[in-house]
């Protein structure tokens, strides 16, 4: 028997791919197959199932190109009602492959679908459980987002969600190793581990959520702090539930290159989104003008979703040349699907045609440290709430860059202000959606609030409750 988990950092997201005596099952493929596809061949193994823990909010699965691909049938649990083919399990039904079984245990509560999968190996051991959304390390699926298709609270979903931790996982081995779908940094929970794997015996100790003393505690502990969830999400639902276009479709159309005068063109034509995936190192120093910044080198995919929101939205990209590929892959797995294109060789192109350039500016912690005044400059910090709260610099306003539409309006463009994240990703991503809406008499902080802390400039965990 072979586990392997395929763990993707910038959605914090784990696939599995199990094998056993020539046939194979994946849990929770993500849209691009052909390192599935790969492994399968490497392996010489048969895939035989593909297994979805529910219909995912925050990427769009793999499972339909990769059972078109295969023939192998795709599983969910009981409740789920897709519009294509596939197989509704029941409850505790077994499904074998090669020489192991996998147990399904409907645990419903982050979505009334949730399942979880027990691996049953060789021996007739419970050994492993594929857990979803339903339990993470530290963490438990936010019971938030089913409402409105199940019609039902938030509240009565952390209830259902409660009695399937208590009635199927809590009974199950100390030793069986966890396997969850998601890590530290996705959207689906808020208090996650940076491990990607740990016992069920360590989770009944130290996680949170399985240690509240009854029902009405646990719903209290769940559902406190949570905070809205990305506007993409629930297209993403709609995909993994209805179905959509092929990758390879998506990414043929999306790997066209404009030279720079039909580029404008079709900018100027159109209501395409200039989206720069360039790093912010290179970004601020010059771009095209109305350009939003979001780094390929970072949490890519899920800032695209949560800035953008909107999955129709056509895109045209500026990238630095040898990442197109990379930048539709990452795009399509929220969903984002209507990519016009490429400007033909990146920026360069751009800047040495002589058209018109933007620029940032941007200063450093120690630049920052001698122009900041206590009580008289004003710093936004656009980390989390939680980021914020820890230690800020003094009398900073927090401005979480999630929520950049609801504050933006209230900042006087008239008065300068100084702009950080933690280390400069975010606050580029801020950085250009403020100049873009013509703020522009702001200076960010290369390094962020990291770089910042080391310098003389006063830090507190104290609040401010004032107004920008």
């Amino acid at each position: 028997m072979k586990i392997e988990q395929i763990y993707t950092r910038c959605l914090a997201q784990g696939a599995y791919y199990v094998s056993s005596d020539g046939e194979a099952f994946i849990i929770d493929p993500l849209r691009e197959t052909d390192p599935y596809i790969e492994r399968l061949e490497k392996d010489k193994v048969k895939l035989k199932y593909i297994f979805e823990t529910h219909f995912h909010a925050d990427f769009v699965s793999g499972h339909l190109d990769l059972s078109r691909k295969t023939n192998a049938p795709i599983i969910f649990g009981p409740n789920a009602a897709p519009e294509f083919e596939c197989i509704i399990a029941e409850d505790e039904q077994i499904f074998e492959i090669g020489k192991i079984k996998l147990k399904v245990l409907h645990t419903p509560g982050h979505t009334m679908e949730s399942t979880c999968y027990l691996l049953i190996d060789e021996n007739g051991k419970n050994t492993a459980l594929f857990s979803g959304d339903t339990l993470f390390l530290g963490d438990v699926g936010r019971p938030d987002l089913a409402q409105k298709a199940a019609d039902i609270t938030q509240d009565q979903l952390a209830g259902i969600l409660y009695d399937s931790l208590m009635e199927k996982i809590m009974p199950l081995e100390d030793d069986i190793i966890v396997y969850p779908a998601h890590g530290a940094g996705s959207a689906c929970g808020k208090n996650m581990m940076k491990e990607t794997l740990d016992t069920l015996g360590n989770q009944k100790k130290m996680n949170y959520a399985l240690n509240q003393v009854n029902k009405a505690s646990f719903v209290a502990a769940v559902t406190d702090g949570l905070l809205p969830p990305p506007a993409y999400f629930g297209a993403n639902i709609a995909m993994n539930k209805k179905g959509y276009e092929s990758f390879e479709v998506v990414k043929e159309k999306g790997l066209k290159t404009f030279s720079c005068v039909d580029f404008q063109a079709l900018a100027e034509i159109s209501s395409a989104l200039i989206l720069d995936t360039r790093d912010s190192s290179v970004f601020y120093q010059g771009f095209i003008p109305q350009s939003i910044n979001i780094g390929l080198n970072g949490e890519f995919a899920p800032w695209v979703g949560a800035m953008i929101g909107d999955v129709k939205q056509a895109i045209l990209v500026v990238a630095k040349p040898g990442t197109e590929e990379e930048v539709i892959t990452r795009l399509s797995r929220v969903g984002f699907d209507t990519i016009l294109g490429f400007l033909d060789g990146g920026f360069e192109t751009w800047k040495n045609s002589g058209k018109e350039i933007d620029q940032i500016h941007r200063i450093n912690s120690s630049e920052f440290s001698e122009k900041f005044i206590p009580e008289k400059s004003v710093v936004i910090d656009v980390r989390k709430d939680t980021e914020y709260a820890a230690n800020h610099v003094a009398e900073a306003y927090s401005k979480p860059l999630t929520s950049i539409n609801n504050w933006i309006n209230h900042l006087n463009k008239e008065e300068h202000f100084f702009l950080h994240c933690a280390g400069g990703y975010r606050s580029m991503i801020a950085a250009s959606i403020l100049q873009s809406r013509g703020y522009r008499n702001f200076s960010e902080i290369d390094g962020g609030f990291t770089a910042i802390a080391k310098t003389s400039v006063p830090t507190t965990n104290y609040i401010c409750q004032s107004k920008v």
